[in-house]
């Protein structure tokens, strides 16, 4: 008996892990795009130039807000500047790790950055789950003024992000955002 139920468990776990693996692929596979506030602010995961053109016709880009840095020798960055220059759009660089909490001073530029920046713009990093969702989540709460938890869910499985204490690297875009709802909360 105890080793149906143990079989019928793995079985699940398997499942579980399996359909979880194929919506991830599915997420990416389709650009991992969102509308976080149409019309102002849009996220992906790095976009082909054949996506920034469609993106740029059907929600008006402006602006390109790159979160992995001047990746200059990088096929991906020439096409995107390119592609960018072309439709005639903005294209900012911004460098962030995944792994890495941003400092106070960095976090404020960011939000200084994508409030300052012409719009409607799209912010993307590789896959359009970590960086870009600490990002969407600090022009919704710190911008647009957006409560806690709306902005929180920009950080989240919707969009790939496994935030997982010690077991996932990317945690780190949990904890920076923690920090930033705390120093928010303190300042008021």
């Amino acid at each position: 008996m105890l080793f149906k139920v143990l079989k019928f468990g793995g079985l699940t776990v398997c499942a579980a892990l399996l359909a979880l693996g194929a919506y991830l692929l599915a997420i990416q596979a389709t650009g991992n795009f969102y509308a976080v506030v149409p019309g102002e602010l849009y996220r992906s995961n790095q976009p082909t130039a054949a996506r920034v053109a469609d993106y740029a016709q059907r929600y008006g880009i402006k602006t390109i807000v790159n979160l992995r840095g001047n990746g200059e020798d990088a096929a991906w960055y020439k096409d995107e500047v390119a592609a960018a220059t072309t439709l005639g759009i903005e294209h900012i660089d911004f460098r962030m790790s995944a792994w890495k909490e941003l400092s106070p001073d960095q976090s404020q530029k960011l939000v200084a950055l994508l409030r300052d920046a012409p719009k409607p713009i799209l912010i993307h990093c590789k896959s359009g789950s970590d960086r870009t969702g600490l990002a969407s989540a600090l022009y919704l709460y710190q911008i647009t003024k957006a409560n806690e938890d709306t902005a929180e869910r920009q950080l989240s499985i919707r969009f790939g992000h496994l935030g997982i204490p010690f077991l996932s690297p990317t945690y780190a875009m949990d904890k920076n955002w923690e920090t930033i709802e705390k120093s928010a909360n303190n300042a008021s």
